[in-house]
């Protein structure tokens, strides 16, 4: 079978490679939709593993199962991610299994998702999987992993309260921008406020319920205030890993405001913030990573019921053959949203 060796951003090739034998716990999931997540095109932290095949946001149909199976057969349309945690270290039993070893180690695809056949082992079959109903396409299914990681994120952020009307600023337009900006109006954000430098995706984010959209490069206490009633955000999502957005975050915090670091700077990038004002105004700074078999059930139900719309984000969509392209299409960011990989159309 065809697939996609990453090497760098600019050097993914379609090469070949046998299609996965299984075991008798596993199944071999034929692909019909993989995204490019902006993880993916994080080439300082993936060309370490290179070369490999990436892909990980995946919505397919089984082709076969292992004898051992039995939740699952040929045919099921399903949505699977390919790490999760174990639920029983110490890191599970407190509800934070997006630390959990094993989540952040073992990954259960072979090889990857850009590829027309992968095989699902270990938990990820046992609790990572989600039948998709015949309403859902495989294109949506392919959003729970994304999404998943914004309930995760906005659940750290809020608790069970949700947003009682807090003001948010989401800087960063991109996927995880504009669904942190669905999933924070669903909880009940007030006014949303919506930075990029990328006019395309502001236009998608203003479409999707954004309040207000903004150059980012234009953001600063004051402009803030002007479109946020005098005030200064609430809750701040950093959705891009721009150095500037997160000095920006540090300067446009109103007391008692949190921080959602969504996305960071890159690796070995140093930042200036005023931490003692911080100390003195931010009530939590929060990191996130991935998401649990909860959230992404969550995310799951959010996406079938219409709360989160993913279809109007899907701007690409491109045979196995052109992942080089697309690769390029989302590594320029420019009239491009969601790049989605259909390896078996």
């Amino acid at each position: 079978m065809k697939v996609g060796m990453y090497y760098l951003n600019s050097d993914v090739r379609v090469e070949e490679m046998p299609v996965p034998e299984i075991g008798d716990d596993d199944i071999l999931l034929k692909i019909m939709a993989s995204g490019i997540c902006g993880s993916d095109l994080m080439e300082f932290h993936r060309k370490k593993k290179a070369p490999f095949v990436p892909g990980h946001e995946v919505a397919g149909v089984i082709d076969q199962v292992g004898k051992n199976v039995k939740d699952y057969k040929p045919g099921d349309r399903i949505f699977v991610t390919h790490h999760v945690p174990c639920d029983s270290c110490i890191e599970c039993r407190r509800g934070q299994g997006i630390y959990c070893n094993e989540f952040q180690k073992v990954n259960n695809f072979t090889p990857g998702g850009f590829a027309p056949y992968v095989r699902v082992t270990g938990r990820s079959l046992k609790t990572g999987a989600i039948k998709l109903p015949d309403e859902m396409t495989y294109e949506q299914g392919s959003f729970i992993e994304p999404l998943g990681c914004v309930v995760e994120a906005l659940k750290k952020l809020t608790g069970e309260a949700g947003f009682d009307g807090d003001s948010v600023l989401i800087e960063g337009a991109g996927v995880a921008g504009i669904l942190n900006l669905q999933v924070a109006r669903a909880y009940g954000a007030g006014r949303t406020i919506v930075t990029d430098i990328n006019s395309y995706r502001l236009r998608i984010a203003k479409d999707l319920g954004a309040d207000v959209i903004m150059d980012a490069r234009e953001l600063n206490p004051e402009t803030l205030r002007q479109v946020n009633e005098g005030r200064l955000a609430d809750k701040i999502i950093i959705s891009t890993g721009a150095k500037s957005a997160t000095e920006q975050a540090f300067r446009c915090y109103g007391p008692g405001s949190d921080i959602m670091f969504f996305a960071t700077p890159p690796e070995n990038q140093n930042v200036s913030s005023d931490w003692y004002g911080a100390w003195r105004g931010v009530s939590r700074i929060g990191l996130t990573y991935g998401a649990t078999p909860k959230s992404n059930m969550t995310a799951f139900w959010l996406i079938k019921h219409g709360v989160v719309n993913v279809d109007r984000m899907i701007t690409q969509k491109l045979p196995l053959e052109e992942i080089a392209q697309g690769f390029e299409i989302a590594s320029e960011a420019k009239d491009c949203l969601k790049v989605l990989i259909m390896p078996n159309n």
